[in-house]
C-alpha cells in the first residue's frame, strides 16, 4: 500500500486525477470504477480540466460506479447517477453507452445485482477502482461486518451512514435505508485501487484502516490484502498516522530506486 500525503484537498485532488489520467493514457479502453460523495468531487473537476486542457480522451473508457440508493430513479437529484452526470460524465467525451451506474429503482434488485456483476466480468474486470471511505471505515456501502467475499448486492445502511448522508437531502427521513453496492470481493478483484480521503473527521478511521488490524468491522482494512493500493490523503486525514514520516520519506525518495537500478 502506497501512502501519499498532500498538503491540502486541492493538491490531493490534483494528485488523484493525475493517477487516473496516467492509467487512461496507458490503456485507452480502461475499465474504471468510480465513487461518489464529497471527496472525489475535486478529483473529477481536475479530470475535466485535464480533458479540456490536455485532451485526455474518455471516448473508449468503460466505467462502473460502486453503488446507488435503492428506490431512487437515475434522474433523481440525489441519485448517484445524477451526481456522476453533473460532476464528470457531461463534461468529458465519455460514451454514455459504456457507463454503468447501479439502477436504484429496478423491479428486481437481486437479479439486477447478478446482472451488474456479469457486466463487470464481460468487460474483463475493473482496471482501476476509485474509492472514498466512510467515517466508520466502510468502502462503497459495505457497512461494518460485511463479508470480505461479498459481491454486488442490496445492503441495509447503518444509522451513522444515514446521518452522514442526510446533508445531501432535505431531511434525514428522506435518506434511503438501502443501497445497491459492489461487494468487498468485487472491489478486491480490481487490478489497482485508488482510495482518497480528506478532513480531520476521517483521521481516526484512516489510521485504523492503514495501520490497524484487518477486520470486517472496518471494511476498508480489506485493502491491506490487495497487491496494488494507492492512498492519497490531505494533511488533516493523515494527522493520526503513526508512521507518517516514513510514508513521506518513501514519497520523496522513490527516485532512488531507479537510481540504484540504473547503476
Amino acid at each position: 500500500m502506497e501512502i501519499i500525503i498532500a498538503p491540502d484537498y486541492e493538491e490531493m485532488s490534483k494528485i488523484s486525477a493525475r493517477i487516473i489520467a496516467l492509467e487512461i493514457r496507458r490503456k485507452h479502453d480502461l475499465v474504471l470504477g468510480l465513487a461518489t460523495g464529497d471527496t472525489p468531487v475535486g478529483t473529477y473537476q481536475q479530470l475535466v480540466k485535464i480533458h479540456q486542457e490536455e485532451g485526455l480522451d474518455f471516448s473508449k473508457i468503460k466505467s462502473f460506479n460502486l453503488d446507488e440508493y435503492v428506490g431512487l430513479a437515475p434522474l433523481h437529484k440525489n441519485s448517484y447517477n445524477f451526481f456522476m452526470r453533473e460532476n464528470l460524465f457531461e463534461q468529458v467525451n465519455i460514451n454514455m453507452a459504456n457507463v454503468f451506474v447501479p439502477q436504484g429503482n429496478t423491479d428486481d434488485p437481486e437479479e439486477y445485482c447478478k446482472w451488474y456483476e456479469e457486466q463487470i466480468n464481460n468487460y474483463g474486470g475493473i482496471d482501476l477502482q476509485v474509492l472514498g471511505i466512510g467515517r466508520d471505515g466502510h468502502i462503497a456501502f459495505n457497512e461494518p461486518g460485511s463479508s470480505f467475499a461479498s459481491r454486488t448486492r442490496v445492503k441495509a445502511l447503518f444509522k451513522q451512514t444515514i446521518e452522514d448522508n442526510s446533508r445531501f437531502f432535505n431531511s434525514i427521513e428522506e435518506v434511503p435505508r438501502f443501497a445497491i453496492t459492489m461487494g468487498i470481493g468485487t472491489i478486491l478483484e480490481a487490478r489497482k485501487v485508488l482510495l482518497i480521503a480528506n478532513g480531520k473527521n476521517k483521521a481516526d478511521v484512516v489510521a485504523s484502516f492503514i495501520e490497524g488490524p484487518v477486520t470486517s468491522q472496518i471494511t476498508a482494512t480489506a485493502l491491506q490484502l490487495h497487491t496494488h493500493v494507492t492512498v492519497v490523503l490531505d494533511e488533516d486525514a493523515a494527522s493520526n498516522l503513526v508512521r507518517k514520516d516514513y510514508y513521506n520519506w518513501v514519497r520523496d525518495n522513490k527516485h532512488l530506486v531507479q537510481k540504484m537500478v540504473g547503476r
